[in-house]
């Protein structure tokens, strides 16, 4: 396969293209026409309206995401762990309704154990790119569903899915929390005060609550609620990983995302005693992908 290709990162609700041409970055393309927001489209329709344009090249084309579940294009079924990144490769699915372009999608990744059922597609990508940038044995990948991978040498072992940005989402939006709210601003001393509360609290039920109140009753500005919940449910879920997975003090956490949400997350890795280390999730996908051409060749 040539060093020219179109890479796909294909989600739920956006994706997003970019073509390259010997190697070098050409054009990118962005689209909302996630694969739950077709809007009457088939995925194949919109396949070929964002590479239309790139026809000519020929280039082949590599996709990741939701695109390849039961919700997308094609159900591309998952490999189950331990999964070794490097197998990501000779286990694509070729897409043939693509045509006149040669399209693949990665797999997603599964595990089912006694105490864990839990999938990804989309995050195999990036801690591909990741492993060979950075090599590590702990990743974190936060977002609206937080994935927490442990890795050995180039295998995934373990990996877990915190709903902690869907829960903050659903919590300001649809629940008695975010009624009454002025317009929400940056508070990092809030923030960090919900922090240390989501550290204290073993179960934070009964905090959720008192959220509310406390604004109520004028002990917490009503335009920093949503930094406080941030800080609850962050460090909850670090807090909680760190006992579960017996994560030691000193131990490096390889944290994948963009540096904004990622800030948060390593506030909350320092206050754990844990060392960290960011990756920025683009970069990571990109050199998945890259990854990925150089293996097919």
């Amino acid at each position: 396969m040539s060093k020219s290709y179109i890479a796909i990162d294909w989600g739920s609700t956006n994706l997003r293209a970019w073509l390259y041409l010997d190697g070098v970055l050409a054009d990118t393309r962005q689209s909302e026409a996630g694969v739950t927001r077709l809007n009457g489209r088939t995925p194949e329709q919109v396949f070929h309206e964002v590479t239309g344009p790139w026809r000519r090249h020929g280039a082949p084309v590599i996709m990741a995401g939701m695109v390849g579940s039961n919700a997308g294009w094609i159900s591309v079924p998952y490999l189950p762990c331990p999964t070794s990144l490097s197998s990501l490769a000779g286990r694509l699915t070729r897409v043939e309704q693509a045509a006149p372009l040669a399209a693949w999608i990665i797999p997603g990744i599964s595990i089912i154990s006694d105490n864990n059922c839990n999938v990804m597609r989309g995050e195999e990508t990036q801690l591909l790119g990741a492993y060979r940038t950075q090599p590590s044995s702990l990743y974190l990948m936060p977002g609206t569903h937080s994935k927490w991978v442990r890795v050995d040498d180039g295998v995934i072992n373990d990996f877990r899915t915190v709903m902690t940005g869907e829960l903050h989402h659903l919590l300001i939006k649809q629940s008695l929390i975010g009624v009454g709210l002025t317009e929400q601003r940056p508070n990092p001393a809030v923030f960090r005060q919900g922090m240390e509360q989501g550290f204290a609290q073993s179960n934070i039920l009964r905090c959720l609550f008192e959220i509310r109140a406390a604004h109520v009753l004028g002990q917490l500005d009503k335009s920093a609620v949503s930094e406080w919940l941030s800080g609850l449910l962050i460090g909850n879920e670090v807090a909680q990983m760190r006992r579960d997975w017996n994560i030691a003090k000193g131990e490096t956490v390889t944290v994948i995302g963009n540096p904004q949400l990622a800030a948060r997350y390593q506030q909350a890795l320092e206050y754990a005693d844990l060392h960290h280390r960011l990756l920025d999730g683009d970069e990571t996908f990109q050199a998945g992908i890259r990854s990925i051409i150089n293996e097919l060749e």
